[in-house]
């Protein structure tokens, strides 16, 4: 049987995707990336916030046409969409088949098969080292998920609510995946979970992250490797943490801690606690430890209760925090999350302009930070052909994650052969607002070439069918 496969969201959703498609094919089902051809076609769906929702049903209902000019005989829905609105597919969408949730992915097979999957009341769905995984990221970097769920009560959030707790991987079963991964050529590997620096509490190890992290690093490997985290939570930020991050140069010299805001008033609305003089003492700690760190957050403008004096606040914070990455979220109204019933709402025209607002200044911040790296020489990830023009390559520093980040732009590749997946030196020539551009200076080491055989699947990404590997 064919199956044709999409993945809409962030990368935990598509990590979940490669573990079906991985279900699938040990099973010997064929993966097409042609959904004309396929006998079924699954939707791995994404709901976090409003437009990624309105993504997934837009792809829904376009896949839905290859029931009628394609071969497609059955269409499943996957994901987070799922979990929220369940009845509501099963009652106004005639064109879906069947459904499956996020704790359910060991069902796939089953329901493209169309049985009934088995029953399992006793625990939710969390991969491991021995499930099968089909990878969708190009050959060079890879994604492991290391925890599932979520513990913390963050009011704007509903991930818990169909993620449920929090629960890690087993460590040593962590250990066998990176090696495996490291064995196949992969030249860095990014640690996701909604909440990388609670792993291992569950399991009643005492700085597990940091731990893993210190066993990572020192998995040998015949070449340069990159290991970073994303997604730390703030006040799990601990010294052994980042010591451990300092002391090793196969970490990444990064930190993805989503903050959300500043204001004392709007992070006790939101449940997080703290503000934004602590969050300032813990940048200075961590630049101080982790010399060169860079540094991502993620904010949400327009929550219910943000007032002028807030946003204001929250300004000033990001002018003086001087993060190197800055991701802006407009605040989404979910029906099912705690704020959505909080009163002193933001109208949509406020939340857009504080948006911009804060975009603008982020902007003058990274194109000083960039400004300052011209003349430097500095190792890239080479991840291919730009899509941006023929005459270019592009890569990444190791403090630009895959993905959500800006990227380097290779002007002149220089002597040797230039193959995706090595690791360089370049001089950075050129400083754009996000982006970098320079001249590789280095003739590169032997390696083997390595094919891009699969599309990148990021958030708000145009969706893809994915080939089987």
């Amino acid at each position: 049987m064919k199956i044709g496969f999409v993945s809409l969201g962030c990368p935990k959703n598509l990590v979940d995707s490669e573990v079906m498609m991985g279900d699938l094919v040990s099973k010997g089902h064929e993966l097409t990336p042609h959904p004309e051809d396929a006998d079924v076609i699954v939707v791995n769906t994404c709901s976090f916030i409003d437009p990624a929702k309105k993504e997934s049903i837009d792809t829904i209902l376009e896949m839905a046409q290859y029931k009628e000019t394609g071969r497609a005989q059955r269409l499943i829905v996957a994901g987070c969409l799922v979990e929220r609105h369940r009845a509501d597919i099963v009652a106004n969408m005639p064109e879906v088949d069947a459904v499956i949730g996020t704790n359910e992915l060991a069902n796939i097979a089953a329901l493209c098969e169309g049985l009934e999957p088995a029953k399992n009341p006793i625990e939710p769905f969390l991969y491991h080292e021995g499930s099968p995984r089909v990878r969708t990221t190009p050959k060079h970097h890879a994604y492991i998920k290391i925890a599932e769920g979520c513990d913390h009560p963050c009011t704007f959030c509903i991930i818990p609510q169909f993620r449920g707790q929090f629960r890690s991987r087993r460590f040593e079963g962590l250990i066998v995946e990176a090696r495996r991964l490291f064995d196949d050529g992969v030249r860095e590997i990014n640690l996701i979970g909604q909440d990388v620096t609670s792993y291992g509490e569950d399991l009643g190890l005492k700085n597990g992250l940091a731990t893993l992290l210190g066993r990572l690093a020192e998995i040998e490997t015949p070449y340069e490797k990159w290991v970073r985290f994303l997604y730390a939570y703030p006040n799990r930020v601990t010294p052994v943490l980042l010591e451990t991050i300092a002391a090793h140069p196969h970490l990444v010299k990064y930190m993805d801690m989503p903050l959300q805001h500043a204001s004392r008033n709007v992070l006790k609305r939101m449940k997080r606690g703290q503000h934004g003089d602590a969050f300032l003492k813990l940048l200075e700690n961590i630049r101080k430890t982790i010399p060169g760190v860079a540094v991502r957050t993620s904010m949400i403008v327009g929550f219910p209760g943000e007032t002028e004096a807030d946003f204001e606040e929250l300004c000033q914070f990001v002018e003086a925090a001087k993060f190197d990455r800055l991701g802006v979220f407009s605040y989404s109204d979910e029906e099912t999350s705690e704020s959505f019933h909080l009163d002193q709402k933001v109208d949509a025209r406020t939340i857009y302009n504080r948006k911009r607002r804060l975009m603008s200044i982020q902007r003058k911040i990274s194109r000083k930070a960039n400004q300052a790296l011209v003349g430097q020489e500095m190792s890239v990830l080479v991840e291919g052909p730009s899509a941006e023009s023929d005459l270019l390559w592009q890569a990444r520093l190791s403090t630009q994650a895959p993905e959500i980040d800006g990227v380097c732009y290779i002007s002149d590749p220089g002597e040797g052969v230039l193959a995706a997946g090595q690791i360089r030196r370049m001089l950075v020539t050129e400083a754009h607002d996000y982006d970098v551009v320079g001249n590789l200076i280095d003739t590169g080491a032997p390696v083997q070439a390595i094919q891009n055989h699969f599309p990148i699947l990021a958030a708000h990404s145009t969706p893809n069918v994915l080939p089987h590997r």
